[in-house]
């Protein structure tokens, strides 16, 4: 189901990267058919994350638009080089936590609900169902620490090095909470497995 190690993917440029640096570019002339094809090529992608950080659809969807409002504003801010995906995770993360602060003044954000959530991603059309049932019924029992990065690695399949960036820490500190994440996860599904056949 999971790999044994979280492994170093490298930081290649694919068509959707390039097509991406065409659209910032145009974006950042304030060309509003790019800014409509940025938000269709990364709306559902963006919305998917915010759901596994938030538990209810309506406050993902309000953080959503916090987060295009953001990208909107800051896009003259994105730097030449830089990647799109982890700038857009970035503040996607950014606004989640806002909203958790905002919500939460007096007291941390525990663990989110579990409620049931149909796949919107293309990726996940691909997953085997049940599969797919047990992963999310899995992410939704962690800690939001370790459901943000298991979020970013297999589903949103950013590397280790974006996801350090997106974080804000080191690339090791990633591999171990990648690495505990997955324990962790291993652990629920056998759980949960083990309470079925009974």
């Amino acid at each position: 189901m999971l790999p044994n190690q979280p492994e170093d993917r490298p930081i290649e440029r694919t068509s959707q990267q390039i097509r991406d640096e065409l659209l910032v570019l145009r974006c950042r002339r304030r060309d509003l058919a790019a800014w409509d094809e940025l938000v269709a090529s990364w709306n559902d992608r963006l919305h998917y994350f915010l759901r596994r950080l938030i538990d209810h659809e309506q406050d993902a969807a309000n953080v959503l638009q916090e987060v295009w409002l953001g990208a909107f504003r800051n896009i003259g801010n994105l730097k030449q080089d830089a990647r799109l995906a982890p700038w857009l995770y970035t503040i996607a993360r950014r606004a989640a936590m806002n909203h958790y602060r905002g919500r939460y003044a007096h007291r941390e954000a525990a663990a989110v609900d579990i409620e049931s959530h149909e796949p919107t991603s293309d990726r996940d059309e691909q997953l085997d169902v049940d599969n797919a049932e047990q992963i999310h019924f899995g992410l939704g029992r962690l800690p939001l620490p370790e459901r943000e990065i298991l979020t970013l690695y297999f589903l949103d399949d950013l590397a280790v090095a974006e996801i350090a960036a997106v974080l804000e820490i080191p690339a090791g500190t990633v591999k171990s909470r990648l690495s505990k994440a997955r324990s962790s996860l291993r652990r629920i599904l056998d759980e949960e497995a083990a309470r079925h056949e009974r």
